[in-house]
C-alpha cells in the first residue's frame, strides 16, 4: 500500500529523527513502534487488511476525528498514528501524542 507522510515523520521513519516528534524519537518503544507501523503498512495491499495485524489495534475514528484511521504504536502506551484513508492507499498526517486518550487520566 501506498504510504504517503510529511518530511518530519518521513525522517523520524528513515533517519529515527525529527524535530517536530522530538519525544518519539527519544523513546525507543515509540520509535520501533512508528516503524513497525509504517513497514506494516506498507505491505499490505489495503487498509482493510491491518485488522489482521492485532498489535496495531487499528480502527476508524469517531466523533471530532471523523474520516481519520489510526494504529497503536505499542502496546505499552496510547500514541497513535492518525492517517486518512485515500483511494491510493493512506496519507499519514500525524502522530497523537496524548496520553488522556481512552481516559487515562493523570
Amino acid at each position: 500500500m501506498n504510504v504517503l507522510m510529511n518530511q518530519d515523520l518521513l525522517d523520524l521513519y528513515l533517519n529515527g529523527k525529527s524535530k517536530r516528534y522530538q519525544d518519539v524519537e527519544r523513546n525507543r518503544i515509540l520509535l520501533e513502534g512508528f516503524i513497525r507501523a509504517v513497514n506494516t503498512m506498507v505491505t499490505v495491499n489495503n487498509v482493510s487488511e491491518l485488522r489482521g495485524f492485532s498489535y496495531l489495534h487499528y480502527e476508524q475514528l469517531k466523533y471530532e476525528w471523523s474520516g481519520y484511521s489510526s494504529v497503536r504504536l505499542s502496546n505499552r502506551f496510547v500514541h497513535r498514528l492518525i492517517f486518512k484513508e485515500t483511494a491510493d492507499g493512506v496519507e499519514v498526517e500525524l502522530i497523537e501524542i496524548d496520553d488522556t486518550h481512552y481516559g487515562n487520566k493523570h
